[in-house]
């Protein structure tokens, strides 16, 4: 999954989706782009490629910071890798509609907004856990997409 930061105007901007309605899984949700390993392929490659397969991002774009420690979703029980990374220039996205109903990119100065962030407390399969919801002001993020957004707000605001 590739976590990345449009990095062409003066506050960075999270490059998201909503995905397309027709999918099996996390139908109509926000997320970041990404997808499944494919055989051999490390996580910062599945990233790019499938951030390239999605929205069309060219990895020349891309300048990989890192990742952050994977994660389990609860409803598709998948383990994602966030992949970090910069991206020169915003827009330019050709969207592949077999996955994607939109893409847009997101001030992160709005996620610390204090009408944005709300949470509630699940009963999940892993016992209860407190989820974090950001509402934006055509979007809400929820799930693990949610749960990358309020720990990458966690690491940039420690003091």
């Amino acid at each position: 999954m590739l976590v990345g930061f449009v990095e062409s105007a003066a506050i960075p901007a999270l490059l998201l989706t909503r995905r397309a309605d027709h999918l099996r899984n996390h139908r109509g949700e926000v997320s970041f782009p990404g997808g499944r390993l494919e055989a051999g392929e490390t996580a910062v490659e599945a990233a790019l490629r499938e951030a390239h397969e999605e929205v069309g991002l060219e990895p020349s774009r891309v300048h990989i910071r890192g990742t952050l420690p994977p994660l389990r979703t609860w409803v598709s029980d998948s383990l994602i890798t966030p992949v970090v990374a910069g991206i020169t220039g915003a827009g330019g996205w050709t969207i592949d509609e077999g996955e994607v109903a939109r893409v847009f990119e997101h001030p992160l100065t709005d996620f610390v907004r204090e009408d944005t962030y709300a949470s509630e407390v699940w009963t999940t399969p892993r016992g209860e856990s407190t989820l974090p919801f950001f509402h934006l002001d055509d979007e809400t993020i929820w799930g693990a997409t949610a749960r990358i957004v309020a720990g990458l707000i966690e690491l940039l605001t420690l003091q």
